[in-house]
């Protein structure tokens, strides 16, 4: 008798139009974005920006396999995830995020559970950070390819660009560096290490991006420029200074580096992990000499810490404890290079 193959289980697409409709009851209440004229559902969104403010715009990619794993990243943190890295590109210009547009390519297999943990995740996000859907597109594809565009606003005259740093100014960075790089190294250790409770996991999977110390320095003029710190402090304080046609001059022993474990002190560097670990979303700002007195110990409850100084020398030095000097190589995360 001829053996029958049983037949392989495959998963159901639902269609883009319910897909979208998915998406769409996952934000959309009526009244839950006031200056959203037009949001999801029409060809494109109609948003009303404040009189007296400029409009900030900004994007950015979450990919499968670069930025997180399906079997090792909960759902839910990749969607709060995918809308924290963007904003946190306003925060660094002292904008407030208003809207975003969602574009999401995925593969039939993740369409149920997965999708609804991811949406609900980055509901959680835009409710947390006061920025609502406003559309985007949807397309399928083999892996998980998602981008945002999040669109924000500031006062007119208050954004803060890389460029304004002067020699003389002061280094300040916000919270602790290295922390996300450290959680992130914890979980590759460990594959049923996803406890997301667990204070050594919680800043690579559910990152806070500085909102209110952006706005706060904005408003105040206190900040002579600003980013944030996404791929590095190695790899991002040269853009600024790039930016800025200056250099720096950091104090090892003031880097604000993650607390680790007894267990983990064997393992892991601090000082490394803050110089190149990437994921923080922290704030790198400088500030004029006379300001200095009035940056506080922490801004919107987040603590700040001078690091360092701006130069006129092009270099940016590395002061160790000794005080002995030496140029800081770039380590930080580069996805072109090895």
């Amino acid at each position: 008798m001829k053996s029958v193959k049983p037949r392989r289980k495959t998963a159901k697409y639902p269609g883009e139009d319910a897909l979208v409709d998915r998406v769409r009851r996952a934000f959309w209440t009526p009244g839950s974005a006031s200056s959203l004229r037009v949001a999801i559902g029409d060809d494109a969104a109609v948003w009303r920006p404040t009189p007296g403010h400029e409009v900030i715009l900004t994007c950015d990619w979450f990919l499968e396999g670069t930025h997180f794993l399906l079997d090792r990243h909960p759902a839910h943190s990749v969607g709060w995830k995918a809308l924290a890295r963007a904003a946190s590109d306003l925060a660094a210009m002292g904008a407030a995020p208003r809207c975003f547009l969602l574009s999401l390519a995925l593969p039939v297999s993740v369409t149920g559970r997965w999708l609804e943990d991811f949406l609900r995740g980055l509901r959680a996000a835009s409710q947390n950070f006061n920025c609502h859907a406003a559309g985007g597109d949807t397309t399928r594809r083999d892996r998980v390819l998602i981008n945002l565009t999040v669109v924000g606003e500031c006062r007119d005259g208050r954004a803060v660009l890389r460029g304004g740093a002067r020699p003389g100014d002061a280094l300040f960075v916000s919270g602790r560096l290295g922390e996300a790089e450290y959680g992130l190294r914890l979980m590759q250790q460990n594959a049923s290490r996803r406890n997301v409770r667990d204070p050594h996991l919680r800043k690579h999977l559910y990152p806070q991006p500085r909102l209110a110390a952006g706005t706060w320095l904005a408003e105040r003029r206190l900040a002579s420029a600003m980013l944030d710190l996404s791929d590095g402090l190695s790899t991002d304080l040269p853009r600024l200074c790039q930016a800025s046609a200056v250099g720096a001059c950091l104090e090892a022993q003031r880097i604000p580096g993650p607390r680790i474990s007894k267990a983990g002190a064997r393992k892991f560097d601090s000082l490394s992990l803050a110089l190149h670990g990437g994921d923080d979303y922290e704030l790198l700002f400088t500030v004029r000499p006379e300001h200095i007195p009035q940056i506080p110990r922490r801004i919107a409850g987040v603590p700040v810490t001078l690091i360092g100084q701006i130069t006129r020398e092009k270099e940016i030095l590395l002061v160790a404890e000794n005080r002995n000097k030496s140029p800081l190589p770039q380590r930080g995360w580069d996805p072109f290079k090895k």
